[in-house]
């Protein structure tokens, strides 16, 4: 009778203060997101934790050396995290440390959860991954292609229309400008993946693609470019919403998503890690603030207006996390069923034709790049798997053969010198000792 007694007193009190009530519900809501991460115990999960102790000496010895700035290592198994640290500083400048909460910049890794939202469209019947992109955008329905030769390049007609497929698969044949007709694209201002200080509407930028002379025709090679941005025009157009509220209501609110945006509100600026550029003969400088590829970019002070799908968000490792716990969850999170099974694994097995060249043991699905032979990919890991990273250096792959997810951010841009990508595998399997 007294426990009764205690909750008709609480519920009572409760009732008399709104902001009490309030509070308490906030705070219970963030505790239960918090322990999403809980880190559980290595052993139970697999993991030698003696071995990933391993990780901590390695990157805090990039750091020590001036190779690295800082970063975030997550490293989950069974839907559980076994390994979740912050090493090094956000800020060298000031000396503050990393939180594991940092924000950065993912570029490319944007690139999956736009191939997510293409396929959460398909699976309500509002488009299909075989359409043509002219379906959508009617600007792409005749393209022209640049071919090398003697004089330079000729233009010819594509041979077929680019479809949705192509896109995901990075066999559209558009590049991001550094193809043979590269001056037309300079003189169009369409050059690289940034996109963060445009005033332009992406639609409007993609409109003005579909002109330019394309690298390759369509399905007959891997062209690494504008592919991923010109779905999120796609999405605009089909959903008749902004791309980031679209991926806001769609993907970001049912994954718990609380820290992934194209643009970083005022209110979590102080949490955004810096970029840095490597130097000749070692060390670390910071990124240029303003525009461009290697400068800190207009992530806080931009125009706000251009939503790029290819390269445009910022994230945190907990948030691209729980993106990857669904997809190894076949699209499955907390209950929610966001994508079906099939879908995933329509996504993640290779699409690529044998007539198209790509690397060796690997091959590329619908947004991720997948293991085909692990003989011929000649490192760690199982056939089945999936990845794909950012160009400020960050990283992520999801294992399904081992039930494993690794994500790792960090912000220096151009690629740093050091092999952390290839250590960083190799210190994750080592340590599995199930």
């Amino acid at each position: 009778m007294k426990t009764l007694d205690f909750f008709s007193d609480l519920f009572s009190d409760l009732r008399s203060c709104p902001l009490l009530f309030l509070t308490i519900c906030i705070v219970s809501l963030s505790g239960l997101h918090a322990q999403d991460l809980k880190t559980a115990d290595p052993q139970a999960l697999g993991f030698s934790a003696e071995r990933l102790e391993r990780l901590d000496r390695a990157f805090d010895q990039y750091v020590a050396a001036g190779e690295l700035p800082g970063g975030v290592i997550l490293v989950a198994r069974r839907d559980q995290v076994a390994y979740h640290r912050a090493f090094g500083q956000r800020d060298l400048e000031s000396g503050a440390p990393m939180p594991e909460n940092a924000l950065f910049r993912i570029a490319s890794q944007t690139k999956a959860i736009v191939s997510v939202g293409i396929l959460l469209l398909q699976e309500e019947g509002r488009l299909l991954i075989q359409d043509p992109l002219s379906k959508y955008i009617p600007e792409f329905a005749e393209t022209i292609v640049a071919i090398n030769d003697d004089d330079g390049y000729r233009e010819e007609p594509a041979r077929r229309p680019i479809t949705l497929r192509d896109l995901l698969t990075h066999t559209s044949g558009i590049g991001y400008g550094w193809g043979p007709a590269q001056e037309k694209w300079e003189e169009a201002g369409i050059m690289g993946w940034y996109f963060a200080d445009r005033e332009e509407p992406i639609l409007e930028t993609v409109r003005r693609i579909a002109s330019l002379p394309m690298s390759a025709h369509p399905g007959e090679k891997t062209v690494y470019g504008y592919s991923t941005d010109i779905l999120g025009a796609v999405i605009e157009v089909v959903s008749g919403q902004s791309l980031d509220v679209f991926l806001r209501e769609r993907v970001f609110e049912p994954l718990g998503m609380e820290d992934t945006f194209f643009y970083v509100p005022p209110d979590k600026v102080g949490r955004l890690a810096t970029v840095y550029n490597p130097q000749e003969g070692g060390g670390l400088k910071r990124a240029p603030d303003g525009a461009g590829m290697n400068t800190q970019g207009n992530y806080v002070k931009g125009p706000r207006k251009s939503f790029s799908g290819g390269a445009g968000l910022v994230s945190t490792a907990a948030d691209y996390y729980r993106f990857l716990q669904m997809m190894e969850n076949r699209g499955s999170y907390n209950g929610k069923q966001l994508l079906s099974p099939r879908t995933v694994d329509l996504m993640t097995v290779n699409h690529l034709g044998e007539n198209v060249a790509y690397s060796a043991g690997r091959g590329f699905g619908l947004g991720f790049e997948v293991v085909t032979d692990m003989g011929r990919h000649g490192t760690y890991g199982s056939e089945g798997s999936y990845r794909w990273g950012g160009a400020y250096h960050s990283t992520y792959w999801v294992d399904p053969a081992e039930e494993l997810i690794v994500v790792y951010f960090t912000q220096v841009r151009p690629n740093a010198r050091v092999p952390d990508h290839a250590l960083l595998r190799n210190l994750v399997y080592q340590a599995l000792v199930d």
